[in-house]
C-alpha cells in the first residue's frame, strides 16, 4: 500500500473505522489518499470492538442517541447515511451478521470482515498506508504541511479521524485536539464515556458482589432512562445501563437505581405471602440470592418477612427503586469506549465536516463532539461524519 506520489488530495490522520470509510468514499471518486496513523496495523479498535464481534451499527439510529453541545449538529450526516446503507455494504461482502438485542448489529465471525471490508473498499491504486507514523503538527500556506517523526507530507485537504482519549493501549491521543486548537479550534471540555464507575465501598459493597448481573432501570440528571443490566465489579458498578449512564455524569454526580423494573415486583415485597420468612429470604425470591442477601445485610433488615408492617415494606420497597449510590469517580480512559466532548461543532459545517474557520480541514468521528449511545451508534456516526465528506467532494 505504499504508491509514489509524495503531495495528495487528501491526508487522513487516523486509521480507524472513520479514517477507513472516508479513504473509501474518496479514492472510489479517484482522490489521492494518504492515511497517517501511530499503530502498526489498521482498524485497531474495530479488531477489538463488540467483543471481537464489531457492533458495527444499529438500525434504531437517530440524533437522539448522541450527546453533543450542540444536540442538532449530527442531523444532518445522520439522515444521509443510515444503518442500511451500510448494512447493504456488508451484505455486498457477504459479511454473516445478526440482530443481537435492541438493533445492535453484529458480525457472525470476526471484526476482521469489517477491516477487510474497508480496506476493500479502498481503490489501491490512488491511496498509501502510513503506519507507526506519528503526526506531530499540520500547518498551512496554500496547501497543508503534515510533520510527521517519518518526515513531511501534503495535501490539498486533512481529515482529522484521530478519534478520542479512550484506550490509550491502542495509540488514543490527543493530537486531534491539539490540530484543533492550532488552526483555531475550541475543544469542548472531554471525559471518559461508556466508562464503569467506581462505587465507594460505605455507599454499598458492591466488591463483595463482583461479577453478578442484576436488570434495573438507570437514570441521571440529564439522561433517559437505560433499561438494560447492570454488573457488579470489585470497584463498583458496570454493564450496559451504567455504561450508558456514565457518559451523562458530571463532576457532582447523581444516578438513580431502580432494581425494581417489574411493578410485580413492588407488589411482592409490599403484600407478599412470606410469614415468617427470613426478610433476605424474601428478597431473594425476586433477586439473585447474593444481592438480596448483601442488601438486606447493609440495610439491616435482619428480621422477619412479617416482622416488618406494610408501611415498613413499602419503604423498604421504595429504596430498591430509588437507590443512589455514592459515585467516586469511574474507571478512566483505560477503560472507557468513547470519548466525550471533543471539536466543538459550531465551529463545523453538518452537512461537510468542514472547518468554518480552515478550508478543506475536516474532523470527523470521535473526535468531534458528538458522542453516540451504547450499541453501535458512534460507529454509525463514523460512518455517516466519513461519508459527508465525500459528498461533499463528488
Amino acid at each position: 500500500m505504499k504508491n509514489e506520489f509524495s503531495h495528495s488530495d487528501y491526508i487522513i490522520i487516523g486509521a480507524g473505522a472513520a479514517g477507513l470509510f472516508a479513504a473509501g468514499k474518496l479514492t472510489q471518486l479517484g482522490k489521492t489518499v494518504r492515511i497517517i496513523d501511530s499503530e502498526d496495523k489498521p482498524g485497531k479498535k474495530i479488531l477489538i470492538s463488540g467483543g471481537g464481534y464489531c457492533n458495527f451499527t444499529n438500525i434504531h439510529t437517530n440524533p437522539s442517541h448522541f450527546i453533543s453541545d450542540n444536540p442538532h449538529f449530527c442531523t444532518s450526516a445522520l439522515s444521509r447515511y443510515s444503518p442500511y446503507q451500510f448494512i447493504e455494504l456488508v451484505e455486498k461482502y457477504h459479511i454473516p451478521y445478526h440482530e443481537k438485542v435492541l438493533g445492535q448489529m453484529f458480525c457472525d465471525t470476526s471484526a476482521r470482515d469489517i477491516v477487510r471490508m474497508l480496506m476493500s473498499e479502498i481503490h489501491q491504486n490512488t491511496f498509501t498506508l502510513e503506519l507507526q507514523c506519528k503526526v506531530k503538527a499540520v500547518t498551512k500556506s496554500d496547501i497543508f504541511f503534515v510533520h510527521t517523526d517519518k518526515g513531511m507530507y501534503t495535501s490539498q485537504s486533512v481529515i482529522v479521524s484521530s478519534g478520542g482519549l479512550s484506550i490509550p493501549k491502542m495509540g488514543a491521543s490527543c493530537i486531534g485536539y491539539d490540530i484543533a486548537l492550532s488552526f483555531g479550534h475550541t475543544i469542548i471540555p472531554t471525559k471518559p464515556g461508556l466508562v464503569p464507575l467506581i462505587v465507594s465501598e460505605d455507599t454499598f459493597p458492591c466488591s463483595e458482589l463482583a461479577g453478578l448481573s442484576i436488570q434495573s432501570e438507570i437514570q441521571t440528571e440529564k439522561s433517559p432512562i437505560f433499561k438494560e443490566g447492570l454488573l457488579f465489579t470489585h470497584k463498583g458498578l458496570s454493564g450496559p445501563a451504567i455504561l450508558q449512564a456514565s457518559s451523562y455524569i458530571n463532576d457532582s454526580p447523581t444516578i438513580n437505581i431502580n432494581t425494581l423494573i417489574n411493578p410485580s415486583h413492588y407488589a411482592t415485597i409490599v403484600q407478599g405471602n412470606f410469614g415468617k420468612m427470613d426478610w433476605k429470604n424474601a428478597l431473594s425470591t425476586i433477586f439473585p440470592k447474593r444481592f438480596a442477601y448483601a442488601w438486606a445485610q447493609y440495610h439491616k433488615q435482619s428480621e422477619t418477612y412479617s416482622h416488618y408492617s406494610v408501611k415498613t415494606r413499602t419503604s423498604f420497597a421504595d429504596q430498591l427503586m430509588n437507590w443512589q449510590p455514592i459515585i467516586n469517580g469511574n474507571e478512566g480512559y483505560a477503560k472507557a469506549e468513547v470519548t466525550v466532548g471533543g471539536v466543538n461543532t459550531k465551529e463545523l459545517s453538518s452537512k461537510t465536516m468542514m472547518s468554518n474557520k480552515i478550508p478543506h480541514l475536516y474532523f470527523i468521528g470521535e473526535v468531534v463532539d458528538v458522542t453516540g449511545h451504547l450499541g453501535g451508534y458512534n460507529f454509525q456516526w463514523a460512518w455517516a461524519s466519513a461519508n459527508a465528506i465525500s459528498i461533499s467532494s463528488n
